[in-house]
């Protein structure tokens, strides 16, 4: 099978490329670094031709609100045009549960708007949505933090490991189409302030974790249950536990 991956050389990128080329799968990770740009088209024809599933993976480089929203609705414009014109059977992209209950945050209305597009679009489609990645809890203490403490909301939070959304996404390209969304997850729910306050010390931060029951999350106030599944029952849970998945990234340091 013949593979294109847009943010083929980031973060999920790179585990999916690698995953996929492991199956016997031709997988062309492209960014922009490597000539394939969905925002200026540049190298875009050429990258869909002969490609049977396309995986988008990309993202923007701000989250300023129009910022985002103009990269999100001009790349997915882009790139399903381009699917169409090469006959592509399959697109496949990854979204964030919870995004049609967040609709005052900026960078989820912009990718409401991402995926409205592949639906009307015509492509057979799949969109995996996921919660937050447990790679990014360094960043979300950063961004909350004031005079040395952590302010977060006491919100519901699963994050879920790169490893296992990468697997999702491999699994999910190589299957068929379900012009639908599905949800993934971490096995272990808690709130926000006791993961980050756990990964804090765990890593041997000393800030201090403070919670508060304001339900701010980059910028927008949101349900306290947005972060997680709405049916844990249905979602599909990763394999990592955060014990597994500090484990795995302490021998890897």
């Amino acid at each position: 099978m013949k593979i294109l991956i847009i943010g083929g050389t980031g973060l999920i990128g790179t585990k999916v490329t690698a995953i996929l080329r492991a199956q016997g799968h031709e997988v062309n990770a492209a960014s922009p670094q490597t000539g394939v740009n969905t925002i200026t088209r540049e190298g875009l024809p050429e990258a869909v031709k002969g490609t049977d599933v396309v995986i988008d993976l990309s993202n923007s480089p701000s989250w300023e609100d129009n910022a985002v929203l103009e990269f999100f609705t001009t790349s997915g414009r882009n790139l399903l045009a381009a699917e169409i014109n090469a006959g592509v059977k399959h697109h496949l992209a990854l979204s964030i549960v919870g995004v049609d209950t967040m609709t005052n945050v900026g960078y989820m209305r912009a990718k409401i708007a991402q995926e409205d597009l592949i639906k009307r679009s015509g492509v057979p489609y799949t969109i995996l949505r996921s919660t937050q990645f447990l790679e990014f809890l360094g960043g979300i203490a950063n961004q909350a933090t004031q005079d040395n403490e952590v302010h977060l909301s006491d919100i519901k939070f699963q994050p879920i490991a790169s490893d296992d959304v990468a697997a999702f996404v491999a699994g999910a390209a190589v299957s068929a189409p379900i012009n639908g969304t599905f949800e993934i997850a971490g096995p272990e729910r808690f709130t926000m302030p006791e993961i980050v306050s756990r990964f804090l010390k765990d890593t041997k931060d000393p800030r201090k974790v403070v919670a508060n029951s304001e339900n701010h999350y980059y910028g927008g106030t949101i349900p306290n249950a947005a972060l997680v599944p709405a049916n844990n029952d249905k979602a599909k849970l990763g394999a990592l536990s955060y014990e597994k998945w500090l484990s795995k990234q302490t021998q890897q340091a």
